[in-house]
Order: structure tokens, then sequence, then C-alpha cells
């Protein structure tokens, strides 16, 4: 469980949730982060509620509640009078070897729920698409993490960095030697709660962006395995299996673009906000929330693209294998062609005849040899001008 109080430039971190239950703990100016793993927000909802009454004046619905403790649920989202809920399964390495973010799988055990295995290359198999829940408030952002909240730790890191820079830039600033711009930290600050939910969604979709050199080296090597001519590909069972789970990650990318659509859209039926500072927040919180969904736009591209690579690959061998044998079915079909007047030949004076010409003389033997080899190099030399005989180019 991580909790913080963001106010403006600065970022507190506290250890407990009691504290924040107090009426007035949570100034106007501010607001609150709480993120949480599953097992911690079943455990704690009594007191997440209750913060949620204090600051907010409402609380989850039953509804909303089961869908972020849900570890199968489909990217989608929902939405109240009071608040918005977002669940975006995030594609990340299963071994949390995020930049920034703690190595808790390595003491925690998977949870049953998890999902299985995906097959094919060893980067698919990494990749964890467990769902990540955000409740957002006008004044509290609550997320549900999975077990490991790799993503979360990540952003996290992220977000006490940027405090600290802003802090040293203010500290320059009234040294009068300002050493940090200060709307560069402006902008790496959150400016409210749905701001500080697209953040984290775009690291949650920038982890699949980091994994798709991997992959595509991956399945560039089955491709060019599968394109030569001279190899005996075998593989077939990993490479079902990679196909089916770029099926299935590109299905999963079709639910967070439709997600994320869906808030757009749910945004732009607001109303337009009646002073020049809320409606620049607000402008800056759809280009955000157009970026988000920019991203995403990327993965699924690219994931469409690399199913569409190993299908023309697939195509293509199949295609180079029926060429290569059409080309060994031409040179034994010539081969025949030229061996069947040797064989006519061969036959008419292997007849029982008693009189047949040239049986009988000395020279005879040598005359039908000459002959078949003149008619073997006359058909070999009309074959060859036809280019039956010729090297296809590889």
């Amino acid at each position: 469980m991580r909790i913080f109080k963001i106010t403006g430039s600065r970022v507190e971190e506290h250890d407990a949730l009691a504290p924040l239950a107090a009426p007035g703990a949570c100034g106007d100016d501010s607001y609150l982060w709480l993120s949480l793993t599953r097992d911690e927000f079943r455990a704690a909802l009594v007191a997440v509620q209750g913060i949620l009454q204090t600051v907010c004046g409402t609380q989850l619905v039953d509804l909303h509640v089961a869908d972020l403790l849900n570890d199968q649920l489909p990217s989608h989202y929902d939405y109240t009078s009071l608040y918005d809920v977002l669940v975006f399964r995030r594609l990340a390495a299963r071994d949390g070897a995020m930049p920034g973010a703690a190595n808790q799988a390595d003491v925690e055990p998977a949870p049953t729920s998890a999902p299985a295995t995906r097959g094919g290359p060893p980067v698919l198999r990494r990749i964890d698409t467990r769902p990540v829940g955000f409740a957002v408030f006008d004044r509290v952002l609550l997320s549900v993490h999975p077990f490991d909240a790799a993503m979360r730790d990540a952003y996290a890191a992220k977000l006490l960095a940027a405090a600290s820079d802003g802090i040293n830039g203010s500290t320059a600033q009234h040294n009068a030697d300002p050493a940090l711009d200060v709307r560069a930290v402006s902008a790496r600050m959150p400016t409210s709660p749905a701001d500080l939910m697209l953040r984290v969604v775009n690291q949650i979709v920038d982890g699949y962006l980091d994994l798709r050199r991997d992959l595509t080296t991956q399945l560039d090597h089955w491709q060019a395995e599968l394109i030569e001519p001279k190899s005996r590909f075998t593989n077939w069972g990993a490479l079902m299996e990679a196909r089916q789970s770029l099926r299935h990650l590109g299905n999963i990318c079709e639910d967070q673009r439709s997600a994320v659509q869906d808030w757009i859209d749910s945004q732009e039926t607001l109303p337009e906000p009646e002073t020049k500072p809320a409606q620049r927040e607000r402008d800056l919180l759809m280009v955000r929330s157009r970026d988000a969904l920019e991203h995403i736009e990327r993965v699924v591209n690219h994931v469409r693209r690399l199913e569409q690579n190993i299908e023309t690959a697939v195509q293509m061998h199949f295609s180079i294998q029926s060429h290569r044998t059409n080309d060994i079915m031409r040179v034994l079909t010539v081969l025949t062609a030229i061996f069947l007047p040797l064989n006519l030949i061969a036959g008419i004076f292997g007849m029982n005849f008693e009189f047949i010409p040239l049986v009988h003389k000395s020279d005879g033997f040598w005359v039908a040899m000459g002959s078949m080899l003149v008619v073997a190099v006359v058909l070999v030399l009309v074959f060859w001008r036809k280019r039956y005989l010729t090297r296809s180019a590889r």
C-alpha cells in the first residue's frame, strides 16, 4: 500500500490511511492517490470507503468494488455522477523487471487466478495481462493493482523524483540562480486525479512498447527460418501458440482502446468550464487522453503487424516448398523424357526376332549406343534451350 498527497509540485507519501480520514486532512488545493494491491484493497475496504466519504462525500458502489477486485475483468469504462471507473489490463513483464519497479514477484506467489502461461517466444510468455483498476474522483485517485504492483512503483518513483526536482528548482530560483525550468517540473506533475490516472495508463502501455524489440527479433528469426528454401521448419506447435498469443494480445489491446475511447467520449460530454484556468486544465486532460489513445493504437498496430507477418511468412514458406517441389518434379520429368527414346531403342533391339538390322553386325552395338547418345544429347540441348534444366534463382 502506498498513499500520496499531492499539492501543486509537492508530493507527500503517508504510511497509513487513518490520518487522512480526519476532516481537513486533505486541503482544497491538494488531492490523494490511494494505491493498493487487490489483497490490500480487500482488507482495507472499510477504511478506504471512509476516506472517500470524508474527502469526496461519496463511496464506491458495490458493483464497482467487485470490478476492482476482479482479477480477470477485461478493460472497460464505467461512470457515475460523482466518479469514473476505468479497468485497464496491463501489458508488462511478468517478472516485474520494469525500470524502478520492486521485484516483489520473487517473494510473493502468483495468485491462483492468474492467466495461463502463453506459448511461443519467451517474450510472449513474460507478458502479464492482469487488470489495473482506477476509480477517479474530484480529489482522490484510487488505483487497485495486481500483487506485484510493478507499474505503480515505477511511476511512483518518477513522481517522487519530479517533486524532488521541483523543490530543488524552487530553492535555486529563490537563490537567484535557477538551474531548472519550473515549467518543465510543472509539466511532469499531474494536476488532478484524472491526469494522474492517464499518466499511469501511459506507463502501462509503454511497458509493452519496451518489449517490442525483443518480440520482433524473436519472431523475425522464425520468419527467416520459414522463408529459407533449404530449411526444414519443425517448430509448428510453438508457431501456432505464438499466433494465438498475438491474437489474444490484439483482443486485449482492442478492449484497452475501447475503454479509453469511452473515457474520452464521456469527458467531451461534460459542460464547458467557466474559467480560463479550468478550460486550460480540461484541454490538457483531453490532450493527454488522446496521447494515451495514440499509444494504445501503436500497440494495436504493432501486434496486428506481427500477426500478419507470421501469417505471411507461413504462406511464403508453403509457396517456397511448393515451388521447390515443382522444380524437383520438373527435373525428374525431363530426365524421364530423355531416357524414354533410349528405352524405346533398347526395347526394339531387345525383341525376339531372328532378323533385326544391325543385330548380326560386328559394329551394331556401337551404332546403337551412338544413336542413343546422339538422341540424349539432342534432347538435353532442346530442354536446356527451353530452360527446363536451368537452376531456379534463390
